[in-house]
């Protein structure tokens, strides 16, 4: 039996970037940034707001991430996650490798397969923005060839075409590099089981919104049977869950945060509502993460 002590945790804060200014998100990553507990920094990918007024304020995810880069020195830094539907492949590859050089390698590739009709708000970004949305099964095998075609971009010492089911690619070729080697982490949220599989081969992180718990613990275990199928350690995976935070019910949150470390996760991103409270990545410090570990 194994006795090998577990993987430490991390911290790390998430502010959607919608129904706030830019100067807000600027001002929590700010704090974060000058406090070593909270180790990453999270936006969303969304192109119309997911709650509150639906014709609110929403900021472009890449955009503000490569602003917010430029403007911290130590977090982690990443989009949770990239909506592989928005932009082609080949281009998010060329998008995330400026991050990185702009961030000095603090780059968290964050992926997935797109908006689900759930929350149907997210749904109507699509036509919005004359974006085709493909049904989910295409969504997902189109997730696994982005995936691969970004790691060649990213790792290819020569061009290379690539003849996919859904990606057709001459002469493809990423100068720079990423700074990170052989690249960015990759992080691939979701949780059905088709997602789990592109997790499985291609993720170094996976992440699921820690709502309901013990459904995050039946897919983690999936997760582990599923790396089995194709010879992969599951340990390889670092567990990522995205939880909520009240500022109200501190004492829930840090219960939640706790359940969630005993279950395995170790990579916990803090989901801060708007609007921020002065001083919150402080508040966050002291009231959640230090009292839960």
């Amino acid at each position: 039996m194994s006795h090998t002590q577990p993987a430490p945790v991390s911290f790390g804060i998430a502010t959607a970037p919608q129904q706030v200014n830019y100067h807000d998100v600027l001002r929590v990553w700010s704090e974060a940034d000058t406090i070593p507990e909270i180790e990453h920094a999270w936006l969303f990918d969304h192109l119309l707001p997911i709650g509150g007024d639906p014709n609110g304020p929403i900021f472009e995810g890449w955009t503000l991430l490569s602003a917010l880069a430029a403007q911290t020195k130590r977090l982690r830094l990443g989009l949770l996650v990239t909506s592989n539907r928005f932009r082609p492949p080949a281009m998010l590859a060329k998008i995330a490798t400026t991050v990185d050089i702009v961030s000095g390698g603090r780059l968290d590739f964050g992926i997935g397969v797109g908006s689900r009709p759930n929350p149907p708000a997210a749904r109507r970004e699509y036509p919005a923005h004359g974006l085709p949305y493909l049904d989910f099964a295409d969504a997902v095998a189109s997730l696994a060839e982005a995936c691969t075609v970004i790691r060649r971009l990213w790792t290819d010492d020569e061009p290379f075409d690539f003849h996919g089911t859904y990606l057709q690619l001459t002469g493809a070729f990423g100068n720079p590099k990423p700074l990170q080697r052989p690249h960015p982490p990759i992080m691939i949220g979701g949780r059905t089981t088709a997602t789990l599989r592109v997790v499985a081969r291609h993720a170094d992180l996976w992440n699921i919104p820690g709502a309901d718990l013990d459904d995050c613990v039946e897919r983690s275990a999936l997760l582990d049977r599923l790396c089995a199928e194709i010879g992969r350690d599951p340990a390889s995976i670092t567990r990522s869950i995205h939880l909520r935070v009240s500022y109200e019910h501190a004492d829930a949150t840090r219960e939640a945060i706790t359940r969630a470390i005993e279950a395995g996760f170790r990579h916990i991103v803090l989901g801060l509502p708007a609007p921020y409270p002065e001083n919150v990545a402080r508040w966050i410090t002291s009231e959640l993460i230090n009292t839960s570990t």
